[in-house]
């Protein structure tokens, strides 16, 4: 994001870095140097007192002679017995002595996981407690495990990889902190001083500068609209305002607030900005006046980076300047001090962050806040919905439950809103579509995936961190800060396609964000548990979001989440990936079994992790992650059980995220805990994080939703009545009518001037879909994907409700409910409207005791129908619609009118009005088996066995390599037998 001027004049060149705050190391308590005194007791017990008694009171293990054919013959005496015991003790203590140097050696060079002594499960536990607690007074036995303080940290290129001195391992001796602190003040300096060389080199450049237009009629210049037209992008409005913020206009006053400007001023650009004769230079603009040349001369020299177009020019590379990117940075431990370091380094291109609204409306904080989350959702929401309507149509008439999903309201109604308005689609298929290229870029090498400990997402750049250096990255990724970075700039992941390879890392999931950077944690990736402490509540929150996402994340193909103590409501989200377990003992035996058969099966096929056979010749098994959520605290013994589970689990593509009241769990790799704001500490890893939450009561109403629309629930009522039923009497003519079947017309209302027409047409549209009512926040995010401001909105909605003006009675046609959502009058209706209301009052009102007025209205309704919905919609606009499921709701509704009208030709045996009415039908829902399956009946009815073979080849080519449906191959073997031999004559 761009880098904020400071009010002073001096900002461009003084130091922006700090001095890094040293990792905090707990202060040992009297319990500390008690529990490692034990320690040391029983370890000389156990290594120096074991083996002096066996040898007082056993003697050597081993006998005098070694003649193996005499010791067979002899009798086993008791003698013979206890020397078989002694020797098996013998074994046992050199087994543990084994493990206690292998916890040694790993604990003083300080690798992540130590190496496993063979069937030493419980006694090299038993020995790494030992050494954590001898070793707690110098060191904290946390640092045995690998650590992400490196993560966000960033710096430039041209600084070398001294910085990971301030990287360091946490627990590491007060003089080893200073040289870390030192070497980051070295780094610090340096980046000052590139950063004035920086602005001095701007001073050189070109500045071009704008002046504000007077207004045309009743329209008004607005910082939005210059930088749509000279930038590109209207949210880049805010690299304007910081350019000129609080710097002296020509008439004296000042620019304090982003939306007011005034004819006349003068407005610094980025360095990036085109747009024709309207970008002025100072000092080559003839076609401007000389008083206006001197007042661009004038303002030029005022602000602190009047020359160079300031520390905003970071859009684009048409300027010819660097663009910079922002990499997440380190952040200290909570306590102390909160500096840290701010260094950057150069990108490509620079994403500008979206500009959210300000106010939530009273919509759910934490769904607007988790994109990544709401995509996923709205994503498995829409296809449970299609699922239930095609369910509905096709599954029997006794379980259908009408045309329309139900209606959400209360709190449901403000989550799904929050979907709507919070869900990235966009950013989940790059992300999606980023991993896969990289793991197809990589199996096109030989080579295997890394070891990704977790992933950034900053400004719309990919960075995943590597557990170790892998090399160079393919092509379009490059090495990020240091080798254990790759990183994938946005518009490289936006040449990537879909690719037929298997997710390289289903395991990774949002935990929140630093500094608008986006963390994902790559859970099967961690070398042990993932402890989270914190209240109960405040855990649970996090537990429902990580398992939401990761149940219907969109980067994913297939896994197993199990939950434990917690979210036996939240299988509904996705039943195929999420299961419930009653307790940890029946977790135990569950991982227990599942460890053994995946150390198997790694085994057999020949492959060191799930890594690895994700790209390699056995990558058709997918290796499945599975990831566990224990939210309830598990016992000292059950927590030693699954550590030593865990301490194996990162290669075998399983995960533990376990929850700890007390933040002590043994074996836990890795430590966070969720504070009652909201926060997200790991302290030893270097991270506090804005955490992602989805709280108890928009759980609630998130599974709500999904249970609503569970294909399989038992209907509550009829549900077949529209949600908006209009007047189709000749007394109910509306006063605007809008035809969206088809292309999009509009009776009634003027067409908007202007550029604007498109918008208000697209907004009228969207109202049009939703009668119920849509949230200000839904429609601005709907037409402005990528983010708008308030005022813009507004001002939208505001030109809407002018453009579609009042009823006789002077009420307005756009009015606002109780709940603050956008509805229309009665009098503004769509075709849809009258469609869905002729087709109830057929099948459900007057035309249920009335034949004539059936057909009169079944035919009415087909002859609204003129192709699919919004057929002529101008690219890229109407995106919205991919979360709807009106596009299949449509065709069903006008298959079931033309089989309605079909049946009612069929009944006085009209054939061919029967096949006239299939016939319009299908070419708005071509793909509908039941109006062929009809057309087929039809037909046959007509008695012309060339006509049916005729239709009979029709199918058939249309169903191509996949053949007929079986249904409708059952029909033609009942009406046409030899319809094969005779589909095969006809070529």
């Amino acid at each position: 994001m761009p880098r904020r001027r400071s009010d002073s004049p001096s900002s461009s060149t003084a130091p922006r870095n700090r001095t890094p705050q040293p990792v905090r190391v707990r202060r040992r308590s009297f319990g500390d140097f008690v529990k490692a005194f034990l320690a040391f007791v029983a370890l000389l017990v156990l290594l120096v007192g074991v083996p002096l008694a066996l040898a007082m009171t056993a003697g050597w293990p081993f006998p005098d002679t070694f003649e193996p054919m005499e010791w067979l013959k002899q009798d086993i005496s008791v003698s013979t017995f206890l020397s078989i015991l002694t020797f098996i003790v013998w074994l046992a203590w050199a087994q543990f002595t084994a493990c206690v140097l292998v916890e040694m050696k790993a604990a003083l060079s300080g690798v992540g996981v130590p190496g496993r002594v063979p069937g030493a499960g419980p006694s090299q536990l038993l020995a790494r407690q030992l050494v954590a607690a001898l070793l707690l007074v110098g060191a904290t036995a946390a640092s045995f495990t690998p650590s992400l303080a490196q993560l966000g940290q960033t710096f430039d290129d041209s600084q070398r990889p001294t910085v990971a001195a301030a990287q360091q391992t946490p627990g590491l001796f007060a003089q080893q902190q200073e040289q870390a602190a030192g070497t980051a003040a070295a780094v610090a300096e340096q980046a000052s001083h590139t950063e004035a060389a920086g602005g001095a080199a701007r001073q050189q450049g070109d500045t071009k500068f704008y002046r504000i237009q007077p207004p045309e009629g009743r329209h008004h210049d607005s910082l939005w609209e210059i930088a749509e037209r000279h930038l590109g992008d209207g949210r880049r409005y805010k690299e304007i305002f910081e350019l000129n913020k609080d710097r002296v206009q020509p008439d004296g006053s000042r620019l304090n607030e982003a939306s007011l400007i005034r004819p006349g001023w003068i407005m610094e650009m980025p360095g990036d900005a085109r747009g024709g004769d309207l970008v002025e230079m100072p000092d080559d603009a003839p076609e401007v006046s000389p008083e206006v040349r001197q007042q661009i001369s004038d303002y030029a020299k005022t602000g602190d980076g009047a020359a160079g177009g300031g520390d905003q020019a970071q859009g684009g590379s048409g300027s010819g300047g660097t663009a910079h990117v922002n990499v997440p940075e380190q952040r200290p431990a909570p306590a102390g001090e909160t500096g840290h370091a701010d260094l950057q380094r150069p990108a490509p291109e620079q994403v500008a962050t979206p500009a959210r609204d300000s106010s939530s409306f009273g919509l759910p904080e934490a769904l607007l806040a988790a994109p990544l989350l709401a995509a996923g959702l709205l994503g498995a929401l829409g296809h449970r919905r299609r699922q239930a309507l095609w369910q509905s149509a096709f599954g029997g008439i006794g379980g259908r439950r009408g045309m329309e999903p139900p209606t959400p309201t209360g709190d449901a109604l403000d989550v799904q809103d929050a979907l709507l308005v919070g869900a990235d689609p966009e950013g989940v298929r790059l992300l999606d579509r980023s991993l896969r290229g990289l793991a197809a870029s990589l199996a096109s090498e030989s080579r295997p995936l890394p070891t990704v400990y977790a992933a950034w997402l900053s400004n719309g750049d990919l960075h995943l961190q590597l557990a170790q250096p892998s090399g160079k990255p393919p092509a379009p990724w490059r090495l990020g800060q240091d080798q254990t970075f790759w990183m994938l700039a946005r518009a490289d992941a936006e040449r990537y396609e879909d690719v037929d390879t298997a997710a390289p890392y289903p395991g990774l999931v949002s935990l929140g964000t630093m500094d608008d950077s986006r963390l994902l944690l790559n859970l099967e990736s961690v070398p042990g548990i993932v402890s989270l402490s914190g209240r109960e509540e405040d855990r649970a929150a996090v537990f429902a979001s990580v398992a939401a996402e990761l149940a219907t994340n969109g980067w994913s193909d297939r896994m197993t989440i199990t939950l434990v103590g917690f979210g036996e409501d939240l299988t509904a989200l996705a039943p195929s990936r999420l299961r419930h377990l009653d307790g940890i003992e029946a977790l135990i035996e569950t991982m227990e079994a599942e460890t053994r058969q995946r150390r198997g099966a790694l085994g057999a096929a020949g492959h060191d992790s799930v890594l690895t056979g994700r790209t390699g010749p056995a990558q058709h098994t997918r290796w499945a992650p599975h990831l566990v959520l224990l939210a309830a605290e598990p016992s000292p013994d059950d927590a030693m059980t699954l550590a030593e589970l865990a301490a194996d689990a990162g290669r075998l593509g399983i995960g533990y995220l376990v929850g700890t009241g007390s933040g002590d769990l043994p074996g836990a790799a890795w430590e966070m805990e969720i504070t009652g704001a909201g926060k997200l500490l790991a302290p030893l890893l270097g991270l506090e994080l804005d955490a992602q939450l989805l709280p108890a009561a928009q759980q609630r109403a998130v599974v709500e939703l999904f249970t609503e629309s569970d294909p399989d629930r038992s209907p509550d009522g009829p549900g077949t009545t529209p949600p908006f039923l209009v007047d189709i009497s000749e007394q109910g003519r509306p006063a605007v009518y809008a035809r969206l079947v088809g292309s999009y017309e509009i009776i009634g209302l003027e067409t908007p001037d202007g550029e604007r027409s498109a918008l208000l047409h697209e907004a009228l549209a969207l109202l049009l879909l939703h009668r119920e009512g849509v949230h200000p926040r839904v429609l601005s995010s709907a037409l402005w994907p990528r983010g708008v401001t308030d005022d813009v909105r507004e001002a939208l909605i505001g030109r809407l409700r002018d453009w579609l003006g009042t009823d006789p009675d002077g009420s307005p046609r756009l009015r606002t409910d109780d709940t603050g959502r956008l509805t229309l009058a009665k009098s503004v209706v769509s075709d849809l409207d009258v469609l869905r209301s002729l087709y109830h009052e057929a099948t459900q009102g007057k035309g249920v005791d009335s034949r004539a007025v059936r057909g009169r209205l079944l035919t009415d309704a087909l002859v609204l129908v003129r192709g699919p919905l919004l057929a002529d919609r101008p690219e890229g606009r109407y995106r919205w619609l991919t979360h709807e499921i009106v596009d299949a709701q449509l065709p069903l509704l006008v298959a079931d009118t033309g089989l309605a009208l079909a049946e009612f030709h069929m009944e006085k045996n009209r054939a061919e009005k029967a096949i006239e009415a299939l016939n319009a039908a299908l070419r708005t829902a071509l793909a509908d088996e039941r109006l062929w399956n009809e057309l087929l009946r039809a037909t046959h009815a007509l008695d012309d066995p060339a006509r049916l073979t005729a239709l009979a080849s029709d199918l058939v080519a249309r169903g191509g390599a996949r053949g007929l449906p079986p249904r409708t191959e059952a029909l033609l073997d009942e009406l046409l037998p030899a319809w094969r031999d005779a589909v095969a004559a006809a070529g």
